[in-house]
């Protein structure tokens, strides 16, 4: 039996004896792959895994000299009416959510304002303070759009087709612009696709889709948060620090991608409340395995 299918029985355990509702795993060690679903592995909402593929998009323009994440986002948005402070906001720090804008999350944020962006950096921000908003994701493709067009168009060239992911739509605001930090549908497989391109340094299947930097950047230069509990308590660009020796992209409901040395661990669920518990679960099988 190879890796992947041993750690993949072991995870398919801990599912069943939890009781945490997943719809399918993939694991992926090296080039051999394993995977188990408890339903069809339809698209499926992925949530604030697409916040990674923001940050991939965004590399992929930085690669072509298209956009610079250091540059204030009041060079690309010109017509806003910035709030104290807001104008000196760059891509990366809506990408690490350090702007430092307070907007909580609401399930209508889309369609709250005539235009979110215009909202979110009308506000004051207090500097680089963690502030974690889709609205900060939403504003990075925005400021992405001034660059490359379309972004939902751009990510279906420059990312999806390369690595074989066909004819995905991003959930768009009312004024057309995609969600960025949530708002694409993707199979456990293709959620997979993805893992393995950020774990491959930006590479697939031998062809280079997006430099390493972006990919490193994922899991690299934390945002520390004392205050905050284990999983959370690191977060850089998309991507939180742990639980243990992990990385990974977390989006609600138990959408995931853990990362661990060569191992991709993917995970597609409908289980909110119990996914923090089995990302540890995950973490204990992978280091089980390493010391056996």
């Amino acid at each position: 039996m190879h890796p992947p299918q041993r750690l993949l029985d072991s995870l398919v355990m801990r599912v069943e004896e939890s009781g945490f509702r997943a719809h399918g795993l993939h694991v992926q060690v090296g080039d051999d792959a394993a995977e188990h679903h408890w339903s069809p592995d339809v698209r499926r909402e992925v949530h604030s895994v697409a916040k990674g593929v923001s940050v991939l998009a965004v590399g992929i323009a930085a690669d072509d000299g298209l956009i610079d994440v250091d540059e204030p986002v009041s060079r690309s948005l010109t017509d806003v009416a910035f709030g104290a402070g807001s104008d000196q906001v760059t891509l990366r720090h809506l990408l690490t959510m350090t702007s430092g804008i307070d907007m909580p999350w609401s399930e209508s944020e889309l369609t709250d304002w005539p235009d979110l962006a215009r909202e979110f950096l009308g506000r004051p921000s207090r500097g680089r303070v963690f502030q974690y908003a889709n609205a900060s994701t939403y504003t990075a493709m925005r400021v992405l759009a001034t660059r490359v067009g379309d972004v939902g168009a751009f990510v279906a060239r420059r990312l999806f087709e390369p690595i074989g992911i066909p004819d995905v739509t991003w959930q768009r605001c009312s004024i057309g612009h995609v969600a960025g930090g949530a708002g694409i549908a993707l199979t456990t497989r293709e959620v997979a696709r993805l893992g393995q391109l950020i774990r491959d340094d930006g590479v697939f299947r031998g062809r280079r889709v997006v430099s390493a930097r972006w990919c490193r950047a994922m899991h690299s230069e934390w945002v520390v948060r004392p205050e905050a509990g284990p999983g959370y308590d690191r977060y850089a660009m998309a991507g939180w620090g742990g639980p243990g020796q992990l990385w990974r992209l977390h989006g609600a409901y138990g959408q995931m991608l853990l990362f661990d040395g060569d191992t991709v661990v993917t995970v597609t669920a409908d289980d909110h409340a119990g996914a923090d518990a089995f990302a540890a679960s995950v973490a204990d099988v992978l280091l089980r395995s390493a010391s056996t």
